[in-house]
C-alpha cells in the first residue's frame, strides 16, 4: 500500500467514525471560509448568541434543522488549490515552491441528543523542481457526544490528527516545512458515560479507551557517542470511573459519596506500563446558597513499571531495531520505575454564585506528594469567555494527549495555519465551555519523548466573539517529571524535567459582505531537564485574506513566518506566501 493511499484510507476512518456516531446527520452543507459570517471566538457563544445564525452571509445553503428538534447540522465539503512559496532564511537560504490541492470537511452538529464538530483536511503536495519532493498530509480534529439514552447514556468520542516536527530535545514545533523531522500524531478516544439516580442516590460511570501514535522519528541523537532518545511510538488507554452519592439537604444536611477509579496506558516502546486504581469516599459541606466545601479521603496504588532493551553479548550496549527503536527483551522481567500506595486526600472550595461563574479548587496529596488541581470558568456575556484549569496526574505522551481531547468542547471550529493547513494548539468555541473544559490542546503535544511522566500545569484562555471582530489567546504551563525504571536504557530519563511554556492567539474580522481576514500567532518556550538536548523555543505568525468570487468560490492570499531557536544547533527560520482558491459545495 502507497503512502497516499495508506493516507486516504486513514482519512475516510476518520470520517466514517463520526458520521457513525451521528447517523443520517451528513445531508446539509454550510460555508465557513474566512470567518466572514461573523464566527466564534475562542471560548466564546455563538456571535450572534441565536444558534439560527445567517447562513446565508456565507452564500452557503441554509442549515438543515436536526430531525424534530430545532437543532441545526452544517457540513462544508471544500477543494482547494493553491501555489506556495517557502523561502529558507536561516541556516541557509533555499527557496522552494510546490502547488497544493487539497480536500477536506469542516462539520457541526448542533441537536437535543447530539452536539459534536469535525474538521478534517487532506493535502497533496507537489514540488516544483528537483529539490523539492512531493508529500501527503494531513491533519483533523473532531469531538462528538451522542445521548443513546437521553439524559442517562451517552457515548463520547474525539480524534484528532496533526503535523508537527520533532526538536532534538524531543520538543514539538508546528508549521515547520524544512528538516525531516516532520511528523505525524494520531490519537483517538470512545467510550459510553452514565447518569442516573437509584432512590435518593446519584450514579454516575465513565469508561474510555483510547489508541495515540507519533509516526516518526523513531528516536533522536543528541550527540555522537550519547545514548538515544527514544520517541513515542504508540500507546492504549483505559480510563474507567464510578462514583455514587447523595445531595446535601436530601437524606442528609450534607452530602456523602464513595467512588472508585482506574486508569492505565500500555506503551509499545520498551512495554512500559502505567496502572493506577483509587478508592475514595468525599463529602459536600454547603455553606451558603452558592459556596460549598468539599473533600475526600482514600487509597491508591500507582505503579510504573517497563522492560529492558535487548542487549548486545558482548558490548552490552542496547539493540536497536530495523524500526529504528529499542528492541524490547520480551524475556526479562518488569522493573518497578515507581510505586506508590497509601492514603490520598484532599479538600477545597466549589463556588457557583451563577449559570455563568463555577469555580473548583483542590488541594491534598495524591502521588505521595502535594497535589493541586481545579478549574474556572467565566461568562460574563454570551460573547466572552474566560476558562482555566490546573491539572495534575501521572500518564504518558499518549494519555495525556487524549486526556486533552475529552475536555474539549462539543461546539467548536479549528483553527488552522492558512497556508499549510496545520491545526493550532486551540480551536475556537461556539458554544458554552462549561468548568473543567478547555479549549486548548497544545500543552499535550509539547513532547514526544516515549518515558511516562507526573505532569503538573496551568492552561487558560479567553476569547470575545464581536459582530465583526472575533479574538482569542490561550496560554500554558507544563511540566513533567519523567520516570523509568533504573537499570533500564529508559532510565537516563528518570527524574529529568521538562518545562514548556506556550501561548497561541488569533484575530478573525470582517472587512465587507464579500472579505475578510485571519491572523494567528503562537510560541513555545521549551526548556530540557537534560543538558545534553539544550533548549529551544519557537514562534510564529501569520496573515490571510479572504475574497468571495462567486456564491461557492473563494480566493486567499497568505504570508508567514516562523521559526526555532537552539542552544546547541543552528536556528531555523522560514517565511512562507501562498496564492489559492477554495470551492465549497
Amino acid at each position: 500500500m502507497t503512502m497516499q493511499s495508506h493516507l486516504l484510507r486513514r482519512l475516510a476512518l476518520l470520517a466514517a467514525g463520526f458520521t457513525a456516531c451521528a447517523p443520517g446527520l451528513v445531508h446539509a452543507q454550510y460555508v465557513s471560509y474566512g470567518d466572514m459570517g461573523g464566527g466564534a471566538g475562542m471560548d466564546g457563544a455563538t456571535a450572534s448568541g441565536d444558534s439560527e445564525s445567517d447562513a446565508s452571509d456565507e452564500g452557503g445553503l441554509d442549515a438543515v434543522p436536526l430531525a424534530k428538534h430545532g437543532g441545526r447540522v452544517k457540513i462544508t465539503p471544500y477543494i482547494e488549490a493553491s501555489q506556495v512559496m517557502l523561502a529558507e532564511l536561516s541556516p541557509g537560504n533555499e527557496v522552494l515552491t510546490y502547488t497544493s490541492i487539497a480536500a477536506g470537511a469542516d462539520v457541526a452538529v448542533d441537536g437535543r441528543n447530539t452536539q459534536g464538530a469535525l474538521s478534517l483536511r487532506y493535502e497533496r503536495r507537489f514540488g516544483w523542481g528537483k529539490d523539492t519532493s512531493d508529500s501527503d498530509t494531513m491533519s483533523g480534529i473532531a469531538r462528538v457526544s451522542t445521548a443513546i439514552v437521553p439524559r442517562t447514556l451517552t457515548i463520547e468520542a474525539g480524534a484528532l490528527a496533526s503535523r508537527m516536527s520533532v526538536e532534538n530535545n524531543g520538543a514539538t514545533v508546528s508549521g515547520l516545512e524544512f528538516g525531516d523531522s516532520v511528523t505525524q500524531i494520531y490519537s483517538i478516544y470512545a467510550g459510553p458515560s452514565l447518569r442516573t439516580r437509584a432512590g435518593d442516590v446519584d450514579v454516575s460511570a465513565q469508561y474510555r479507551i483510547g489508541y495515540n501514535r507519533v509516526e516518526s522519528p523513531n528516536s533522536l541523537s543528541i550527540a555522537p557517542g550519547q545514548p538515544l532518545v527514544d520517541v513515542f511510538d504508540d500507546s492504549v488507554v483505559h480510563n474507567a470511573q464510578v462514583h455514587a452519592g447523595t445531595r446535601a439537604g436530601e437524606l442528609l444536611p450534607v452530602g456523602i459519596g464513595v467512588g472508585a477509579g482506574w486508569n492505565r496506558e500500555d506503551v509499545s516502546n520498551l512495554d512500559q506500563r502505567v496502572d493506577d486504581k483509587h478508592l475514595r469516599a468525599d463529602i459536600t459541606i454547603p455553606v451558603g446558597n452558592d459556596l460549598a466545601l468539599v473533600g475526600g479521603v482514600g487509597w491508591e496504588n500507582v505503579k510504573i513499571s517497563s522492560r529492558d532493551a535487548v542487549r548486545d553479548p558482548v558490548t552490552g550496549l542496547a539493540l536497536i531495531g530495523s524500526d529504528g527503536r529499542y528492541v524490547t527483551d520480551r524475556s526479562a522481567p518488569r522493573v518497578l520505575a515507581y510505586d506508590a500506595e497509601g492514603l490520598i486526600w484532599d479538600a477545597g472550595v466549589i463556588w457557583k454564585p451563577s449559570r455563568r461563574t463555577a469555580l473548583e479548587a483542590h488541594v491534598g496529596k495524591r502521588y505521595g506528594s502535594t497535589s493541586y488541581y481545579g478549574s474556572f470558568a467565566y461568562a460574563p456575556s454570551p460573547r466572552t469567555s474566560v476558562n482555566v484549569s490546573v491539572y495534575d496526574n501521572v500518564s504518558g505522551f499518549g494519555g495525556m494527549l487524549n486526556q486533552s481531547l475529552a475536555a474539549l468542547p462539543t461546539q467548536f471550529e479549528a483553527v488552522r495555519n492558512p497556508l499549510n493547513g496545520d491545526l493550532g494548539g486551540c480551536v475556537a468555541a461556539t458554544g458554552t465551555v462549561s468548568a473543567g473544559q478547555s479549549n486548548c490542546f497544545g500543552g499535550a503535544l509539547g513532547s514526544v519523548r516515549s518515558s511516562v511522566f507526573r505532569a503538573r500545569g496551568v492552561m487558560a484562555s479567553v476569547g470575545v466573539s464581536g459582530n465583526r471582530l472575533q479574538y482569542g489567546v490561550g496560554a500554558g504551563y507544563d511540566r513533567r517529571k519523567f520516570l523509568a525504571a533504573p537499570g533500564t536504557v529508559l532510565a537516563v530519563a528518570n527524574g529529568v524535567v521538562d518545562e514548556n511554556v506556550w501561548v497561541a492567539g488569533y484575530l478573525n474580522g470582517r472587512i465587507d459582505r464579500d472579505s475578510s481576514f485571519g491572523t494567528n500567532v503562537w510560541a513555545n518556550w521549551y526548556q530540557s531537564g537534560d543538558a545534553l538536548t539544550g533548549d529551544s523555543n519557537s514562534i510564529g505568525a501569520t496573515a490571510a485574506y479572504y475574497r468571495s468570487i462567486t456564491s461557492h468560490l473563494t480566493a486567499t492570499a497568505a504570508v508567514g513566518v516562523d521559526g526555532v531557536s537552539r542552544d546547541l544547533v543552528d536556528d531555523v527560520w522560514s517565511a512562507q506566501a501562498l496564492v489559492g482558491v477554495r470551492y465549497s459545495f
